[in-house]
């Protein structure tokens, strides 16, 4: 009979393969086992918050996960933990020699400044689609600001961007231990920023991101909703940094000339530098991959199913080592080897095509979930129950898009002033916390959402 602690391992594991990185970051790496017994997992939240958004959002999810792993009828509870353990093993140890305050600026999903060892040149499998990228990555790691400063790689999420960004800060540490090296997402930035004002430290902030010799900044696609004051800020750091010949490395979903959203002097100084592109990889560089991903595990992989693998999973390098993880869970809980039978039996939703969700979906959903026209739920009519589907709808756009700032969602809704959603999406969150009623509709827009929009 399996264990708790054996369950508990295999389904973060899966957890952590299947979920999206939003999602992942979102609270399910804060879960943590709190006991099993009678088949019931027991998991605990760190937080209340954390709790109501697992247990609204990712319930369904985690125990579909869990009963396949374990083949039977687990019940999955959710509870308050009473130490947030991931936080206590990762928070680092610091003496303090005054009572002078120390300024620290806000964690990142991503631990800024903490670079993945895992992420080297060594693992990573360079091939047709990245050779380019790759070859430039370790011509700035080996002479950084000389070779290309700046170096902006782009392309879709999910290829090796910020495996690259990882290996060439690792690369740099190990080489030259005297440089100083930040590896910082786009939101961290921000947040950073923010924070900055919030406390009047901005000064504090300048040395932090300044003072380093390789700054490499993740994403910055995200800078494309951002005000203009931030804008400001990453401008004059670009600035100061390249002035002193020190290295940037910078990652984006798309080139600096599709980011409308960019301030043109910024955009002027990224092409000024060489900009690259990973692509999707072909056959054999997938079939590489999977097979480096296994022997840096020490996973018995099958030819045979690694080509099956392959031939599956075309445009995401995370899915590819993401189905490696999931089939070593299934294979340890049946202690069984690894075969194209149990890659068939439990990989059956692999290389899908994922759902992508726009705004007029979520309108036009919600419109016809509440008998009313895309017009209406996007009007200024004050009507009550016009206003109610209103609100759900700036709810779920805020909720279920990520990269939608509320000035975007307020010109969605007939140029809206974007307190008004704010005001909007806040009311929807509180009705949801003591309202069953209104509970029950968002979940059944959410499931009516998931056969929506693909693209």
């Amino acid at each position: 009979m399996q264990s708790g602690e054996e369950i508990w391992s295999a389904l973060r594991d899966s957890l952590r393969s299947s979920a999206s990185e939003a999602v992942w970051s979102a609270g399910l790496n804060k879960l943590c086992l709190v006991d099993y017994a009678n088949g019931e997992l027991i998991i605990g939240a760190p937080n209340q918050i954390q709790l109501q958004r697992v247990q609204q959002r990712y319930l369904p999810f985690i125990t579909e996960q869990a009963r396949e792993l374990a083949g039977s009828e687990i019940q999955i509870l959710l509870t308050l933990s009473d130490v947030d353990v991931l936080e206590r093993e990762e928070a680092p140890v610091t003496e303090t020699t005054s009572s002078a305050p120390v300024i620290s600026f806000s964690p990142s999903i991503d631990k800024p400044a903490r670079l993945d060892p895992r992420m080297t040149f060594d693992s990573f499998v360079p091939g047709s689609s990245n050779n380019l990228a790759f070859a430039a990555a370790q011509s700035v790691a080996e002479t950084p600001g000389r070779a290309y400063n700046p170096l902006m790689i782009y392309g879709n999420s999910g290829l090796g961007k910020t495996h690259l960004l990882h290996a060439i800060g690792n690369y740099v540490q190990e080489n030259y231990p005297g440089r100083k090296v930040l590896y910082v997402s786009t939101e961290t930035f921000l947040n950073d920023f923010i924070r900055a004002i919030q406390t009047r430290t901005q000064l504090a902030l300048h040395e932090r991101y300044r003072e380093n010799d390789v700054l490499l900044i993740d994403d910055i696609q995200f800078m494309e909703t951002r005000g203009e004051t931030f804008h400001e800020e990453i401008f004059h750091t670009y600035n100061a940094l390249h002035g002193e010949g020190k290295q940037i490395v910078l990652s984006s979903d798309r080139s600096p000339k599709d980011l409308a959203g960019l301030q043109d002097r910024f955009r002027s100084r990224l092409l000024q530098g060489l900009v690259t592109e990973i692509d999707q990889p072909d056959l054999e560089t997938r079939i590489a991959i999977l097979r480096s991903k296994s022997e840096r595990e020490g996973i018995d992989l099958p030819s045979d199913v690694a080509e099956w693998i392959a031939h599956r999973v075309r445009d995401n390098i995370r899915e590819l080592e993401g189905s490696i993880t999931m089939l070593r869970a299934f294979a340890n809980l049946r202690q069984e080897p690894i075969s194209l039978e149990l890659a068939k039996t439990h990989l059956t939703n692999l290389g899908q095509e994922q759902l992508i969700l726009k705004p007029e979906t979520i309108l036009s959903v919600v419109a016809d979930f509440y008998g009313l026209s895309v017009e209406d739920v996007r009007g200024s009519k004050r009507l009550r129950p016009l206003v109610h589907a209103r609100h759900i709808a700036m709810y779920l756009v805020r909720d279920l898009l990520n990269n939608y700032s509320y000035p975007m969602i307020a010109r969605i809704f007939d140029g809206r002033n974007h307190t008004t959603v704010i005001s909007g999406v806040e009311k929807i969150k509180e009705q949801l916390a003591v309202n069953a009623e209104v509970l029950a509709e968002v979940n059944q827009l959410k499931r009516r959402l998931q056969g929506e929009g693909r693209d």
